[in-house]
């Protein structure tokens, strides 16, 4: 039946030509044309992924398939790691400013945006696009995060600008009068108050001229904080007085002062006290400075001299003319209102008070009740007192302050940045320690490579000692014992020690300079010195008894013979040449074929323990002989 079905198919369509093409089948497509199906087959030849629509059969009817949705899951957040040279961190310093976008910021510090967007989620603050705003301290926290330092940079647009007190800094050799100077200027009588006349403590003081105008004095015990803060990036001194004798002349602290205010770059204005003793001699001083390679109005250059007398305050008013006309060189203006921008000059810890810090206002105005961060440490602003113990409300430019508050004591030359809230507060505070401790971590780091590098170092290149004598710069010399002064003006401008016939370093200096890692040049040359190769005697071992091994085959080589020993002293190691001794005369001397204890190879065997041993070529043992191990040792030079 089914043939004669489809005999009747075929006779209704007779009339019609059939072509027949080999080889090719018949597709029927849901879908999808030709071209789709052709470019998906290519895709997956070249191992690529297709997509493909999945639906499920619901009661005959397709729907799509729910995506199922769980509660999100709190992680704690774990940083991106950033690829970059670990050495160039500490180095790195970005210039940051309120406002500024994702976009430059991600710039600045060298990474992706993303990351970026990903550290100012982390710290709390939302961000929707590249171009939003940032605030100064978001900027802060994200580029320590990063691993880079930051630089403040406080828009005056906007905000009256006005000229501001300068602030000047009395330094000198002991005993050259600069307090009982400073006594004169503001008409009290502080040296009388201090043991000896000696000045114990750093003061900063407002010191009001005939004129008018005002002056702010620091007074620094053997410029340890000028040398502190300047290591540590604050530009506090507008000027400095290099206080001088005229009776005793230049000494080795006045030079030392002259050389902390030309690494600094601040002017200098000299004023010779003591003008009023029978033996003073002003022009020898003049000459003497001169001689050192300052230049004096007098003599063409542009350093101003004034001759002063603390006791019968005479030439106050030509000094006070002085530092005026050299404020007016500078131009000194800041801005008076605006968040503060302050220093710290010296801080302490008061019993009923807690931590108090000697601050200076640069720019703005300081209000109690403020946030502050300061450096490391952060607090609330309780109180803020003048240096006569009164108190303010607020701070302006150039005033020097005593802050109370603080919830850590503060280093000296630590920067007052103002902060909106507690928490804010807390947040910068605590990246700022983390950020410290990553940068100590990365210097022992770097420490720790150079050190491997230079005892992988076999040998080293010369130097042209022309060239050498150019990149080597004296930045101060003088004559007796090392101080503390030496070692923190060292500590200031990254430089070495030379002492030339000195005594031994007391302990608390030799501890300072070791923190401060100041090298010392006696040290740095044995490390550098090559030393010489030496032979010496590791260990020794006593023959007991031999053992002969004879008739071995090709493969395992000829006879030989094999000495059991007991080490007596030392170790035997089988890297080392090995020394046959008989009666105290060398018979042999060669490397180590074989050490085994145990019937185990060993690379090395300790006093007290047997082994058996096979020097090579070597084939007289004798019961009773010594085996010396030998090993090269560069012994380096001693300094003395």
């Amino acid at each position: 039946m089914a043939w004669r079905a489809l005999g009747k198919k075929l006779h209704q369509f007779q009339n019609v030509e059939f072509k027949i093409l080999p080889k090719r089948y018949l597709l029927r497509c849901f879908h999808a044309s030709p071209e789709l199906l052709a470019r998906r087959r290519e895709d997956e030849s070249l191992g690529l992924k297709t997509s493909k629509r999945v639906k499920v059969v619901n009661s005959g009817k397709f729907s799509k398939r729910k995506k199922e949705t769980q509660a999100p899951v709190e992680a704690p957040y774990v940083p991106p790691k950033l690829k970059r040279a670990a050495k160039s961190l500490p180095d790195k310093t970005i210039e940051i400013f309120e406002g500024m976008t994702i976009g430059e910021l991600a710039k600045r510090c060298g990474e992706s945006t993303a990351t970026i967007q990903n550290i100012i989620i982390n710290v709390g603050e939302k961000t929707d696009s590249d171009f939003d705003a940032l605030s100064i301290d978001i900027a802060e926290l994200v580029a320590m995060e990063v691993g880079v330092n930051v630089r403040r940079l406080l828009s005056d647009e906007g905000i009256q600008i006005l000229p501001r007190p300068p602030v000047v800094t009395v330094m000198g050799h002991v005993d050259h009068g600069k307090t009982s100077l400073l006594d004169a200027l503001r008409l009290t009588s502080l040296a009388a108050k201090e043991a000896g006349g000696i000045t114990q403590h750093l003061g900063a003081f407002v010191v009001g001229m005939q004129s008018g105008a005002s002056i702010t004095f620091l007074d620094t015990p053997g410029h340890a904080a000028f040398s502190a803060m300047r290591a540590r990036g604050a530009a506090v001194t507008d000027v400095v007085v290099l206080v001088v004798a005229a009776d005793d002349g230049v000494m080795p602290q006045t030079l030392e002062a002259m050389n902390h205010a030309k690494a600094a770059n601040v002017p200098i204005v000299v004023a010779i006290n003591k003008c009023d003793k029978p033996d003073a001699n002003p022009e020898r001083v003049k000459v003497q400075l001169a001689s050192e390679g300052l230049m004096l109005e007098e003599m063409g250059g542009d350093v101003q001299v004034v001759e002063v007398s603390a006791v019968n305050k005479s030439g106050l008013d030509k000094l006070e003319e002085a530092l005026l006309l050299q404020a007016e060189l500078m131009d000194l203006k800041a801005r008076i209102d605006g968040p503060a921008q302050a220093y710290v000059v010296e801080a302490r810890v008061d019993k009923g008070r807690g931590p108090l810090a000697t601050a200076i206002v640069k720019a703005g105005t300081l209000v109690c009740g403020q946030h502050i961060v300061i450096g490391a440490e952060w607090g609330r602003i309780r109180c803020i007192r003048d240096m006569a113990r009164k108190m303010m409300v607020q701070a302006t430019p150039a005033m020097p302050v005593e802050i109370e508050g603080l919830k850590g004591l503060p280093m000296a030359g630590d920067d007052i940045v103002v902060v909106e809230s507690e928490e804010r507060a807390r947040m910068l505070c605590e990246g700022r320690k983390k950020k410290l401790e990553k940068d100590r971590l990365m210097k022992l780091e770097v420490e720790r490579q150079k050190l491997e590098e230079e005892r992988l170092k076999t040998s080293e290149d010369e130097e042209n000692e022309d060239e050498e004598e150019k990149s080597n710069r004296v930045i101060h010399a003088g004559v007796g014992p090392v101080s503390q002064s030496d070692v923190d003006m060292a500590q200031a401008c990254g430089a070495c020690i030379v002492g030339f016939n000195v005594r031994d370093l007391p302990s608390a200096i030799s501890q300072s300079a070791t923190q401060a890692k100041i090298k010392d040049i006696g040290n740095l040359i044995v490390e550098k010195a090559p030393g010489t190769l030496e032979t010496k005697v590791a260990g020794e071992a006593q023959v007991l008894n031999i053992f002969e091994l004879k008739g071995r085959s090709k493969a395992k080589g000829d006879d030989m013979k094999i000495a059991g020993c007991r080490v007596i002293d030392g170790r035997l190691t089988k890297s080392a040449t090995l020394r046959l001794l008989r009666s105290g005369e060398i018979v042999f001397e060669g490397c180590c074929a074989s050490l085994k204890r145990e019937q185990q190879d060993v690379e090395a065997v300790g006093k007290g323990s047997e082994c058996g041993l096979v020097i090579k070529d070597c084939l007289d043992f004798q019961v009773g002989d010594v085996i010396q191990c030998l090993v090269k040792v560069n012994r380096k030079p001693k300094f003395i």
